[in-house]
This record gives C-alpha cells, sequence and structure tokens, in this order.
C-alpha cells in the first residue's frame, strides 16, 4: 500500500498491513490505539469496509462483532488488571461521531488518572493527550501487546 495505513485502517488490517492489529477476531480486528495515555486502549475495527453503524450489519455479524467486543474488553482489562495495580475497570463505547467505520474503544481506567477526569469520559481529557508524542503506540508497549494478545487468545481457547 502506498501512503498511510491510518487512512484505510481496516483495508490496511484485511491486507496484513496494519501494524496495530492484535488479533483478527470473527467480525473484525482487534487493535491497540495509536494513543496510549491511558495504557491498554484498543479498538475493536469491523472487518467490512463500508459498514458504519453497528445497525448496517446482518444480525449474527452485529451480534458477533458485540462478541468481540466483550472478548476485547475482558483481554484488556485481565491484562491491565495484572500490569498496573492502579487499573479499576473498563469502559466500551461505540461513538462513530468522528470515523466514518463501525469500531469500538475500549478504555481501560485507573486510579491514577487525574482527577478531574477519573470520573468522567475519556472524551474529556485535554486535547493534548491525544497528540503529544509521550503517548504515542511504541516499542515501549511492546510487553502490554503482548499481554492483551494472549488474553484474546485465552479467552478464544475458553470459548
Amino acid at each position: 500500500m502506498t501512503g498511510d495505513w491510518r487512512q484505510d485502517r481496516i483495508g490496511a488490517a484485511l491486507r496484513g498491513e496494519n501494524p496495530t492489529v492484535l488479533r483478527r477476531l470473527e467480525a473484525g480486528f482487534a487493535v491497540i490505539g495509536d494513543v496510549q495515555f491511558l495504557p491498554g486502549y484498543s479498538v475493536l475495527l469491523v472487518d467490512e469496509p463500508g459498514v458504519q453503524r453497528l445497525s448496517d450489519l446482518p444480525r449474527g455479524k452485529r451480534l458477533s462483532f458485540l462478541s468481540g467486543m466483550d472478548r476485547l474488553g475482558e483481554a484488556v482489562e485481565r491484562a491491565c488488571r495484572r500490569l498496573d495495580p492502579g487499573f479499576r475497570r473498563v469502559n466500551l463505547e461505540i461513538l462513530g461521531n468522528t470515523d466514518p467505520f463501525l469500531h469500538a474503544h475500549v478504555w481501560p481506567r485507573f486510579e491514577w488518572e487525574p482527577a478531574e477526569v477519573v470520573s468522567k469520559p475519556v472524551w474529556l481529557y485535554p486535547r493534548d493527550r491525544w497528540s503529544d508524542e509521550r503517548f504515542r503506540l511504541g516499542p515501549q508497549h511492546d510487553a502490554l501487546r503482548d499481554a492483551i494478545g494472549s488474553e484474546l487468545d485465552r479467552l478464544h481457547s475458553m470459548a
């Protein structure tokens, strides 16, 4: 692919060119987020380009997508609980206001978050958290990637 894989995240995942992919799930791709100010932030991408909303999928695929969101959420929860004693919970969101493709956000939440946002939606974090190079996905997140991927595998084998 020529250009930036971020311009076509789903197509790049289908072609094996999206470096954030953790695992292929039944109705999508579990990916680790580009930004990690909340370590473990992950996203479930639908595996059909052009699908914009959950209701665009046939009922069976819709349920598979939601099951994948649950599996990714549990994997992030297990990995983050093991790696960070300040882990509190996971928030799951399907929003669709910015990116025109179906995806679900999996946000780990921690006790060490700033008091002014710890009990509020992640979207209320200051804008600089989203662009600060300190929080960009990189090799320093390899252990976290491995932990989430291993939990996804473990949960799949339990199904």
